[in-house]
């Protein structure tokens, strides 16, 4: 066997590894290609979320505000009829 027949033979193989190397390595594009979109869909429900949940805190604060306010004009209205709201301890 010659040199370059040994050279072929050689050169052969590895034509096989490289094509078995390249598909997979487009099965791993295709993979890759799915989990970014997977990825980008998850953040999108992660933005979802989070503006929900925005809203949620937003409506509990205004529900706060609105009730320290009513009890700050339910405070202002008694005062002005004569009560009083701090009691002296007793002594």
């Amino acid at each position: 066997m010659t040199d370059y027949e040994v050279i072929a033979r050689e050169v052969s193989g590895y034509q096989a590894r490289f094509e078995a190397i390249e598909g997979r390595l487009a099965d791993v594009e295709k993979v890759n290609a799915r989990l970014e979109a997977a990825a980008f869909t998850m953040a999108r429900a992660l933005q979802e979320i989070a503006r929900h949940w925005d809203a949620v805190y937003e409506a509990m604060r205004r529900e706060e505000e609105r009730e320290a306010f009513q009890e700050d004009v339910s405070e202002a209205v008694l005062r002005s009829e004569g009560y009083d709201f701090h009691p002296r301890e007793s002594e």
